[in-house]
């Protein structure tokens, strides 16, 4: 069967499809070798996954109608149910990028995102991302995530394909993460 890969936000019938990519690639589910390839650390129940899609952002990509793909964004308010997000809130007076006064209002936590393995490498994650971009770059005009620095395909993914930019890094529960930001105006160019 030919791929046709579509791209669109997330409506509630496709909270099961979200959930088994998320139980793929949780960080938990995995072994040492298989966390090489990248993982996600943040597990969403359906009620969270519910307001995510009625409240906040879920982007998607699909191959007929399979979900192979997703980036959430949302305010900081309702990541803050986590408290890695709350920590990461009190670090915001200390860091810097470009011109911004970096606050709770004028970014939002982009994250986590998820590349089924079949479909990675093939620049699927510029079109979702850009997709993302366009929808929330009015509303926000910047965007701030965390990876966590063992997480190599997901920090190169960010820092090289899609021009985020590492500016600072902390410690939680005894992982080591880099924090990065991302200017909303600056678009991504196509690669597929």
């Amino acid at each position: 069967m030919r791929e046709i890969i579509t791209f669109q936000i997330a409506k509630i019938s496709d909270i099961e499809g979200v959930l088994a990519l998320q139980d793929l690639y949780l960080v938990t589910n995995l072994s040492e070798e298989e966390k090489a390839f990248g993982f996600v650390t943040t597990p969403f129940t359906v009620q969270q996954l519910t307001e995510v899609i009625q409240k906040e952002e879920l982007f998607l990509a699909k191959d007929n109608n399979k979900i192979i793909g997703y980036i959430f964004a949302g305010s900081w308010e309702f990541f803050n149910q986590w408290p890695i997000f709350n920590y990461m809130n009190s670090l915001f007076p200390k860091l810097t990028f470009l011109d911004f006064k970096i606050t709770t209002t004028n970014s939002f936590q982009y994250g986590p995102v998820c590349i089924h393995k079949d479909y990675r490498g093939k620049g699927l994650i510029t079109s979702l991302f850009e997709l993302m971009r366009i929808n929330l770059s009015q509303k926000y005009p910047l965007s701030l995530t965390f990876i966590n620095k063992i997480n190599i395909p997901s920090t190169k993914a960010h820092t090289k394909k899609l021009k985020w930019t590492i500016i600072g890094d902390f410690q939680f529960n005894t992982n080591d993460y880099y924090i990065l930001a991302y200017d909303m105006k600056q678009s991504v160019s196509y690669l597929i």
